[in-house]
């Protein structure tokens, strides 16, 4: 049980001090190792995940919180990195788990009610709430005596069950025209892709929603909503890159791009981010912000972690169709960043960049009657092949 191995957990994060002036931190890996529990480290991320069998524990260098089972609370301390060694905060353990804390050392400890939920997690705006599980103290509450009734199981939520909603999102709109480049504006491009695909999904058998089918301003935050009000499936936001350079270097600068929503691994991917962001500062929307704190990318990665994986796999299947294709691959093809669109959506999500308006080539493309359709149907294709591969899955569970 999770209780047994928090204990052991415990006990072996108390015999192991830090090589600190005081007995707070101790040595997280191996402490770990010790207890038998699998230990991840992500160097670019700065965070550690502790693995049970039926538990997950995530901790993030200087960030005071824990997400156990997407859960977050309060730590005393931020978890340190030293000397090539990870420091936690043994009192921490203490505070999450008071029952596993030793008759003797129990009048030196702070009570549970010392744990408050991360005050943050409300504070958040709509577009980047962690849920209402969030808020409550990771605490082990032991089974009653007698075996609960069984509720009924609840609908299942997206990225688990059949892929029938698909909500597409053109970018911008009305007042906000997104980037321009030399003969067009990406809020009339994306608008135009955005219709051809759903007339495509919907010869699937799909059912199609769009934020918006006409020259109109939705805000972002606005815009996740309205897909959750639809319990969509797949969430795409369809946009138009951009570059503000010298001719040349628009010239060389050119191809589509997929995004999920993880924390930004490069500068590139902050700076597009912080562009298709800027929208809802620019018009005044309620709790805008061009970029995530740490620690609201701490919070934001527990609520998104059930959708995080279907997200990978659409995005997968993207690359696949858009394989042979006009427009081409820029680097790599796939990014993260914390694309506000994106944020709010209860769903595997995505925002494809289909192409940069500023290089020449790709807008005289992506403008045309030919090019519209191709990138629609490449889109389709895509989406038929996620909800394919999600059906499979199911199968292999007997679902």
């Amino acid at each position: 049980m999770i209780r047994s191995l928090i204990l052991t957990f415990c006990l072996a994060l108390a015999a192991i001090a830090a090589p600190t002036s005081s007995d707070e931190f101790m040595d997280a890996e191996a402490a770990a190792k010790e207890a038998g529990a699998s230990f991840h480290w992500f160097p670019i991320q700065k965070t550690f995940i502790l693995v049970t069998a039926k538990d997950t524990a995530k901790f993030a260098i200087g960030i005071p919180y824990v997400s156990h089972n997407s859960k977050v609370a309060d730590l005393k301390s931020g978890p340190k990195l030293e000397n090539g060694h990870l420091w936690i905060n043994k009192e921490d353990a203490y505070k999450l788990f008071p029952s596993l804390i030793p008759v003797s050392s129990s009048s030196a400890i702070p009570s549970s009610s010392s744990v408050a939920p991360s005050s943050s997690s409300v504070a958040l705006s709509s577009s980047v709430a962690v849920s209402s599980s969030a808020a409550a103290p990771v605490v082990a509450t032991p089974a009653p005596a007698a075996a609960p009734t069984v509720a009924a199981p609840k609908n299942e939520t997206a990225g688990t069950r059949e892929v029938k909603t698909i909500v597409i999102d053109p970018g911008h709109g009305g007042k906000d025209t997104g980037a321009q480049g030399k003969k067009s504006n990406e809020k009339d491009i994306v608008l135009a892709i955005g219709k051809l695909l759903k007339k495509e999904l919907e010869k699937e058998g799909f059912n199609v929603k769009m934020t918006r089918d006409k020259d109109v301003f939705i805000e972002l935050g606005q815009r996740a909503n309205l897909a959750n009000q639809w319990d969509g499936d797949l969430f795409i936001s369809l946009h138009c890159n951009a570059i503000d350079a010298t001719p040349e270097r628009k010239k060389q600068i050119k191809g589509y791009h997929v995004y999920v929503l993880r924390a930004p691994e490069s500068e590139e991917d902050k700076a597009i981010a912080r562009r298709e962001n800027k929208v809802a500062t620019l018009y005044g929307e309620k709790n805008a912000k061009e970029e995530l704190s740490p620690i609201e990318w701490f919070k934001l990665e527990a609520r998104l972690e059930k959708y995080k994986q279907n997200s990978y796999m659409f995005t997968e299947e993207m690359l696949k169709a858009m394989e042979g294709g006009k427009i081409r691959r820029q680097a790599g093809g796939v990014g993260g960043a914390g694309f506000m669109v994106l944020v709010g959506a209860l769903m595997p999500a995505v925002l494809f960049e289909i192409g940069f308006i500023s290089n020449l080539e790709d807008e005289a493309y992506m403008m045309t009657d030919k090019g519209q359709k191709d990138i629609a149907e490449r889109i389709s294709k895509a989406v038929s092949s996620y909800k394919a591969a999600v059906h499979s899955y199911r199968e292999t569970l007997g679902r």
